[in-house]
């Protein structure tokens, strides 16, 4: 579902407006446009809390389905390119890992109140899959090397 937008100009100046039009969005949220920050989400706190308890108890769900059944945790396996196509530079193994990791770990964010470390494994395992896609990153991973190559600087980010 698509998000209706406004300015934050105009929700500065034309704020009850801009709360009515809030109100009859289909989605019950505003994206504010800013051009000096990032955007943000303008919604009520009763649809920003539903949308927490659905997330919340689909997660527990899908937790403790994983945790109890080894038939879910093979088709959560069996489905996930689906989900996240770069699995298919991942071997099978690899596959399995990554579900347990993040299962532990949507079940300790959701703990938390914080997705953010989900985001964080899923990135990691993508950013694997892009390294094991590239045949020359993925031949120097794999040779077999004693040698320590040092530490490695931080990356620039200016």
């Amino acid at each position: 579902m698509s998000v209706d937008e406004v300015t934050f100009s105009e929700l500065q100046l034309q704020g009850k407006a801009t709360v009515e039009r809030l109100r009859r969005s289909p989605a019950q949220s505003l994206r504010v446009r800013r051009r000096d920050a990032e955007d943000l989400v303008l919604t009520t706190a009763a649809r920003a809390e539903l949308e927490h308890k659905a997330a919340s108890v689909t997660t527990r769900m899908f937790v403790a389905l994983m945790q109890r059944d080894g038939r879910a945790r093979e088709l959560v396996t069996d489905v996930l390119p689906e989900v996240f196509p770069w699995v298919a530079f991942l071997s099978r193994e690899e596959v399995e890992v990554f579900v347990v990791e993040l299962v532990t770990t949507l079940r300790a964010a959701e703990s938390l109140d914080n997705p953010a470390p989900v985001v964080q494994v899923i990135d990691a395992w993508r950013h694997t899959a892009e390294v094991l896609a590239d045949p020359e990153l993925a031949a120097i991973l794999a040779a077999d090397t004693d040698e320590d190559l040092g530490v490695v600087p931080a990356p620039d980010v200016s």
